[in-house]
């Protein structure tokens, strides 16, 4: 059985859902605007401001100069170091010829060669004294990046003492600006959330619906999306306490309105069939025995059955035949579909089909 609504209706609901959408955006936008223009809200703090500029400048400036330092003593250290090496390996070569050279002058028998012996160790002098002059000028860098590298840390190590005494201070202050800016966006929340409340009460299922439920799209955004995220968290404890409360609140009102609904429900299976049918909707009647539900107490019913005339649950008369043609049919239905006799559905004029 299929929903009574008719087609230019169902297509009608969805444009109202349509407008309720839009109508719930435009609303969404203009509340970020306000929220965005509020003083206070949109409030940056740094860390910066809490420094005490006397002390952190002249520490900044010598950290500048130390890393600046302490890099061109890296270039510098490796300048020296490749000529240590180049002069590490021309000492290295000219040991070795020499060694060979007195090998070779020592096999020969030769000792007319004094001139030429003192030569060379006059050059093996100089390329050594060149690699001693190599070797400490690399040690003259390294010391020169040691202290540059020792004066930063000791920059680094008074700022970072200036940052901690500064943390506490921002801090609280920043404690006190998120707690300021939640409760600013509470004041504007909560009374759109009480309004909310109130039209979903009072005012949805009047002809002015998509405006209802528009607004109160726009009451959920602001909940969700401009209240929770800035609930002051305090470690998660207010965060975790108030998912709690919310959770409580709301499984209550559940637990309530189930209990509402069953009471209603074995109060309307106490009513005769006829009385039951006179207080169903016509289209949340059908609507129910679309999905296969008996309409008077909601369970779940066979409807393709053609023995079933009856709910097995309630009692509820399904199907009745018409007093015209005698054919069965829904007893929800106005007018019969094989004869269009006009009797009153919910089965008041018509029989039962067997």
């Amino acid at each position: 059985m299929k929903k009574s609504l008719r087609l230019s209706e169902t297509w009608f609901n969805r444009g109202l859902w349509l407008v309720a959408l839009v109508f719930a955006g435009f609303l969404i936008g203009l509340g970020g605007q306000v929220v965005q223009d509020l003083p206070g809200v949109d409030r940056q703090l740094s860390l910066d401001d809490y420094i005490d500029s006397t002390k952190a400048q002249p520490l900044r400036t010598q950290l500048q100069k130390a890393e600046q330092a302490a890099q061109e003593a890296r270039l510098e250290q490796q300048q020296a170091r490749l000529l240590r090496d180049a002069a590490q390996s021309d000492s290295r070569n000219a040991n070795e010829s020499f060694s060979n050279w007195i090998a070779t002058r020592k096999a020969t028998q030769q000792s007319d060669h004094n001139g030429e012996l003192l030569k060379r160790t006059q050059q093996l002098d100089a390329l050594k004294q060149r690699e001693l002059a190599a070797i400490r000028l690399l040690e003259a860098q390294d010391k020169a990046l040691l202290d540059a590298e020792q004066a930063a840390d000791k920059a680094r190590t008074g700022l970072t003492a200036l940052e901690a005494t500064a943390q506490k201070s921002y801090d609280a202050e920043a404690r006190k600006l998120e707690l300021q800016v939640f409760l600013i966006r509470l004041a504007i929340t909560l009374p759109l959330l009480v309004l909310a409340g109130w039209l979903f009460s009072r005012k949805r299922k009047t002809a002015y619906w998509p405006f209802v439920w528009g607004f109160i799209i726009f009451a959920g955004f602001a909940f969700f999306v401009e209240l929770v995220p800035y609930l002051p968290s305090y470690g998660g404890y207010v965060r975790y306490l108030v998912g709690i409360v919310l959770t409580v609140l709301i499984g209550r009102q559940a637990i309530v309105s189930l209990s509402r609904y069953l009471e209603k429900q074995r109060a309307a299976e106490q009513l005769s069939s006829s009385e039951r049918q006179q207080e169903l909707g016509y289209d949340a009647a059908l609507n129910l025995l679309g999905k296969g539900v008996c309409p008077g107490c909601e369970r779940g019913v066979d409807l393709k059955n053609p023995n079933i005339d009856f709910c097995p649950h309630c009692g509820m008369t399904l199907f009745c035949k018409c007093s015209a043609c005698q054919t069965r049919k829904s007893a929800f239905m106005r007018f019969c579909h094989a004869c269009g006799h006009g009797g009153q559905a919910a089965g008041t004029t018509d029989i039962p089909a067997h």
